[in-house]
């Protein structure tokens, strides 16, 4: 009789963390999905994006989930099949907060299609699950005892995951600005020499964010460790992975069709800015 009452406390309990995670979710994806709920090229994007391209991107954003759910689910995640809940948990969230948000905005309205109806929500509802995911981590107390496994689990991934954080991070944060207008007027505008400057500008960033300014969760360089070995080993790649999500980015939003090669690349160094803070804010944060 104790045993089965200790187990209705168990899955009482079990219940109660995971609807709190819930909350947390939803309001983690208003949270960091509200600025592009709120812009008006998210919202035209929605009537002509490529279908097929927001079809891989929402695709290739259930992979990136399952791994995220699998460092940062909605609780303690100790299995892939926690993890895979979480993730299709997240996108959920992120489709019916943007369909909400949108609604109550006049978005949605009897003038357009059902087909634009569902880019626009799916188009919105890929950075509102990944902040579905991020607000557990951002939003959530953590114990000494949850700290200590997800440094273990950490600690298992190693050099892949602090990859895959980065790309997280180059992800989100360049979803909020690759939309806009703007990309494509400033790739126009600069010269060679802000390009260069920029590049700099953002690799300084990222090793200053992660190693050099001592922000909170910043990483410190191992006894006899050379500056160069973690600049080589995790800003360089880091770089290249915010230009490589820079680059697909602005191609799933039609921003490099009919563009010169300078312009692609003027384009990528631009929106690169953004995302290189986003890889190295994750690794601070995440």
């Amino acid at each position: 009789m104790v045993a089965a009452i200790n187990r209705r406390d168990a899955n009482d309990d079990e219940v109660g963390q995971f609807l709190i995670g819930l909350a947390r979710g939803t309001a983690g994806a208003l949270l960091f999905a509200l600025p592009m709920l709120m812009t008006m090229e998210m919202w035209f994007l929605g009537l002509y994006i490529n279908s097929w391209r927001l079809l891989l991107l929402c695709i290739l954003n259930l992979p990136l989930l399952l791994l995220l759910a699998r460092r940062i689910g909605f609780e303690n995640v100790h299995s892939w099949s926690q993890a895979l809940r979480d993730a299709i948990t997240a996108y959920g969230l992120g489709i019916a907060v943007s369909a909400a948000v949108l609604l109550l905005f006049g978005i949605l309205n009897d003038q357009i299609t059902a087909s634009n109806i569902v880019a626009k929500i799916a188009l919105q509802s890929v950075p509102a699950s990944i902040g579905a995911l991020l607000g557990r981590s951002q939003l959530g107390q953590h114990s000494d005892e949850e700290d200590e496994e997800e440094g273990e689990y950490s600690g298992e991934t190693g050099y892949l995951h602090e990859l895959f954080m980065m790309v997280v991070g180059a992800l989100f944060l360049s979803l909020n600005v690759a939309p806009t207008e703007e990309m494509i007027l400033i790739a126009y505008k600069v010269t060679p020499y802000h390009i260069l400057a920029l590049c700099l500008l953002s690799i300084a960033i990222m090793h200053g964010f992660v190693y050099a300014l001592h922000f909170k969760g910043s990483h410190q360089l191992h006894e006899g460790q050379k500056w160069w070995q973690s600049f080589i080993r995790f800003t360089l790649p880091g770089y290249v992975i915010a230009i490589a999500i820079s680059i697909y980015t602005l191609w799933t939003f039609e921003r490099l069709d009919h563009t010169s090669l300078s312009q692609i690349m003027n384009a990528a160094v631009i929106l690169g800015v953004p995302a290189s803070i986003g890889a190295a804010s994750a690794r601070l944060i995440l």
